[in-house]
């Protein structure tokens, strides 16, 4: 690790703060120049793309619909250039706003790019927007309201930079650890992947197979299992179904009489495979009539499927059991689902459906319309089949999965944990080291 500098001086430079003595303040017109580089005659065709950081390559003959006719309004830029999305900032306050190139190719002239003269090293002045970048600065410059910025106001920004030498001994310290730290993270983030689709398998096993070994099989005829335990049961799934519905939104216009708690997609933890908030206070409150508190109140042990939805967070498909310490009701892209206790236990009856989920048997049921993903739940449930010990065997599988669900989140968490970590210690090592706090040379 580097060591922290003792002789500095006041940079004047509000995020910035005190520098090493030899460091030199200037204006980032002084250390760039902007790229103003038209792709007439579409001269250029390697399409780059800006996204959390990152500029890489992009189909420029995809036909998505995201793409303009014409690329000759586009920008030509060169390995080194640094791109700066300065969009929609009132509206986006997350995305990361600075790359730097790493080839010649052609961005959105919407983006404003940025040319490092031979006064600086251009990964340098990378690092430095980039640290000023998870600062929120640019979101300042726009005092939280501006839609967006131009050239004429980002040049303006006033930066620090050491000698040249000390530049690129910087550069080649923080691409080092940077390095160190992602992949640590990528290995961190693989290994949370890895437990997830462990557990799943282990609770497709269990209630494909049971947990006592060396049960005697019999043929399941089903595409999506070929045996199953002698002793359970196969049964229509309709027929462990006493009663579902459809939920309601409610109304926007809330009143002291009838503003009830709404379950959404955002307070469901699938991969905990219970609701993941407990703080009455935090969930979503809606107004409701009379007649949809009575018809939509939930009780423990009832079953939501997410039946509309849509993207990688929010697939639909998804099953939870209630088991809230309070009254709730439930929005309107989600079916309450009753089953019959003395057939099966609503959370065997989740695990269960969970296999099914993960194993994609209900993709068959799935219909995509303008970007919007619905599952025909109804026949779903005509179709399928599902496979039940007795009651007591139930039990025991919902104790194991239970208990190899807390053991697994546990360790997940502790990973979870671990990356925030890592992200915040990258942010901080960059920040001090570009900044002169950080010692390296």
């Amino acid at each position: 690790m580097g060591e922290v500098s003792t002789c500095t001086k006041d940079s004047h430079i509000k995020w910035i703060g005190n520098i090493p003595e030899h460091w030199s303040v200037h204006t980032l017109y002084q250390l760039v120049d902007q790229v103003k580089n038209k792709n007439y005659g579409v001269q250029e065709n390697n399409l780059l793309s800006l996204s959390y950081g990152k500029i890489k390559r992009k189909d420029i003959n995809s036909n998505n619909g995201l793409l303009p006719a014409s690329f000759d309004g586009y920008n030509i830029i060169e390995a080194g250039d640094i791109v700066l999305r300065l969009t929609d900032l009132q509206n986006d306050h997350t995305s990361l706003r600075v790359g730097i190139s790493g080839e010649k190719g052609i961005i959105t002239s919407a983006y404003i790019t940025l040319r490092p003269n031979k006064i600086v090293n251009s990964k340098y002045i990378y690092y430095l927007l980039h640290a000023f970048d998870l600062k929120k600065g640019f979101y300042g410059m726009g005092s939280g309201v501006r839609q967006g910025l131009n050239y004429d106001e980002v040049k303006a920004l006033r930066v620090v930079i050491p000698p040249r030498k000390e530049q690129e001994v910087i550069v080649d310290y923080l691409d080092d650890q940077c390095a160190k730290i992602e992949n640590i993270i990528f290995e961190t983030k693989s290994s949370i992947e890895e437990y997830k689709k462990w557990r799943e398998s282990i609770v497709f096993e269990c209630v494909t197979r049971g947990i006592i070994p060396e049960t005697e099989m019999k043929e399941a005829k089903l595409p999506w299992v070929s045996e199953y335990p002698k002793n359970w049961g196969k049964y229509p799934i309709k027929r462990v179904i006493l009663s579902r519905e459809g939920g309601a939104w409610g109304n926007e216009e809330m009143n002291d009489i009838n503003d009830r708690i709404c379950m959404r997609i955002a307070d469901f933890s699938f991969d905990a495979g219970r609701f993941k908030r407990y703080d009455e206070g935090k969930y979503t409150k809606r107004n409701y009539s009379t007649k949809q508190i009575e018809n939509l109140t939930l009780s423990p042990g009832d079953i939501l499927v997410e039946k509309s939805g849509g993207g990688e967070k929010t697939p639909v498909g998804r099953a939870v059991v209630y088991d809230l310490p309070f009254k709730a009701l439930y929005a309107n892209f989600m079916e309450r689902i009753v089953v019959n206790k003395d057939i099966v236990y609503p959370e065997y009856f989740e695990y269960f459906w969970r296999a099914m989920y993960y194993r994609a048997v209900t993709t068959a049921y799935i219909k995509q319309t303008t970007g919007i993903q619905n599952l025909n739940l109804s026949m779903l449930l005509e179709k399928e089949y599902i496979l039940l010990p007795d009651l007591k065997e139930q039990e025991n599988i919902i104790r194991y999965l239970d208990d190899l669900n807390m053991k697994i989140e546990s360790i997940i968490n502790k990973k979870e944990i671990m990356l925030k970590e890592m992200e915040t210690y990258k942010k901080s090592l960059i920040y001090e080291v570009v900044t002169g706090k950080r010692k390296v040379v």
